[in-house]
């Protein structure tokens, strides 16, 4: 490492509390975006982070648009060095349900090496990582040894489309020579691992409508259509109990690993017994007997029902009929299915499965292409040695069932390949009640990204 990098380094581990403390600041706003009531919050944590960019000495700003500020910077005063685009969100998802949490969502709390709150691992801290080493080189070292643009938006909970119409607008504003994006997971503790894939997404809700007005089930029972039983059969209709999707061509364009990496993946160190008990918590794990669970995860699409709302779902009992009704149902994509047509198949099915007298109608809520990253660029190569100095071992190769659908926004509008260096665990509770983020590694990302990027200039 050069000297640059040995001061950073030492500057990130004497200003560990200080970088927590940032971190505990920014996971205090309640940064929900699907809910309109947080706009005041989503504004107050973009200006969180566009003001700890500008005190640092990066060239920051808000870009306001259709929809939660986008916030931009840049540093490019690295002549004859790589540009890197850095990308993360400081948005998060509903904490609901909220008695479920052991200590308020939005109150940070250290327990047992880890940092509880919403937000904590996904993507806040995650964020931070990239902030605090380019603080630790501009604070420690006076300068940075690449160039480096700041993409950090506030919509990728909820479909991502004012960062969406930025990219596909402002490419001339974006050209680097890659993307890193730090909103991924490590396959262990420990273990340092750089996703290669990612699958896509098309989230839906199927509106079901009856009669004109709610009904009294004793008087018009047996004769009025029912939305919610209308959709409960239309669910029933779209897999069936192996968890094979029932919708005619879903299937076709499906292409799996090659038979090499499959064989990879099935002598990682995973265990299915301690994976079914201390991350899914269930009796036992679903899908297609045919794959193994890693296949079904990151090379498998899948269909999930996420919510029913409709009808009386109060205390006590209501017998009504409802008018109307939904279910938010999405669907994870893989190589090569293409969300359009996906849509195009599944609103066939839906009306095929439609029941006497229900009008429904299929709205889209978002949708992301699924993702390959080649692992054999310059960037990965740089990447992996950063993380083996980081971690003292090999770094893996692997794939996410999760989507992130900026990563093929950058391939489409600015044909950049993306280094997904994340530093979240598996029994993090993305998206759950007590998600959390290790404190071991918010220090330990910081520290490989400094390294990373002092690897990336020589």
């Amino acid at each position: 490492m050069t000297d640059g990098a040995d001061r950073a380094l030492a500057y990130a581990r004497d200003h560990r509390d200080s970088f927590l403390r940032h971190l505990e600041e920014l996971l205090r706003v309640p940064s929900v975006s699907a809910l309109p009531e947080h706009a005041g919050d989503m504004r107050r944590a973009a200006a969180l982070v566009r003001d700890r960019l500008e005190t640092m000495g990066v060239s920051a700003k808000l870009i306001e648009g259709d929809g939660h500020p986008i916030v931009y910077g840049e540093w490019l005063e690295a002549e004859g060095a790589p540009t890197v685009l850095l990308y993360g969100h400081y948005d998060v998802q509903p904490p609901d349900p909220l008695e479920l949490w052991t200590s308020p969502p939005f109150e940070p709390d250290i327990r047992n090496g880890n940092i509880y709150a919403r937000g904590a691992a996904d993507d806040k801290g995650q964020v931070l990582t990239m902030l605090n080493a380019a603080e630790s080189y501009l604070r420690g070292q006076g300068r940075l040894p690449v160039n480096l643009k700041f993409l950090i938006e506030g919509e990728e909970e909820v479909g991502g489309r004012a960062v969406e119409g930025f990219v596909s607008s402002h490419p001339e504003s974006l050209t680097a020579d890659f993307t890193q994006v730090a909103d991924s997971h490590m396959f262990a503790p420990g273990l340092p691992t750089l996703e290669t894939g990612l699958r896509g997404n098309l989230f839906t809700e199927v509106y079901a409508r009856g009669a004109s007005h709610d009904l009294h089930s004793g008087l018009y029972g047996g004769v009025a259509p029912n939305p919610l039983n209308a959709l409960a059969h239309l669910i029933a209709g779209l897999k069936d109990r192996d968890g094979r999707i029932q919708i005619p061509g879903f299937y076709d364009d499906v292409r799996m690993p090659s038979d090499e990496v499959l064989r990879s993946w099935r002598q990682l160190p995973f265990d299915e017994e301690s994976f079914l008990r201390d991350e899914v918590g269930a009796t036992q794990l679903t899908g297609e007997p045919a794959y193994t669970v890693l296949e079904r995860i990151w090379a498998r699409p899948t269909l999930d029902v996420h919510g029913i709302p409709g009808g009386f779902t109060g205390h006590g009992a209501k017998t009504v009929i409802p008018a109307e009704a939904s279910a938010k149902i999405s669907m994870r994509l893989v190589p090569d299915q293409d969300p359009g047509r996906i849509l195009e198949l599944f609103r066939a099915r839906v009306m095929e499965l439609a029941s006497p007298g229900i009008r429904l109608e299929v709205k889209v809520l978002g949708s992301g292409k699924p993702v390959e990253v080649p692992s054999d660029t310059r960037w990965i190569r740089t990447a992996q040695n950063a993380l083996r100095e980081t971690f003292g071992r090999d770094t893996l190769l692997a794939r996410s069932g999760g989507s992130i659908p900026i990563v093929g926004l950058f391939a489409e509008h600015l044909a950049l390949d993306t280094v997904l260096m994340g530093w979240g665990l598996p029994d993090d509770n993305l998206h759950s009640p007590n998600e959390k983020f290790s404190l071991e590694n918010f220090q330990k990302g910081t520290e490989a990204t400094i390294r990373f990027w002092d690897l990336l200039a020589a």
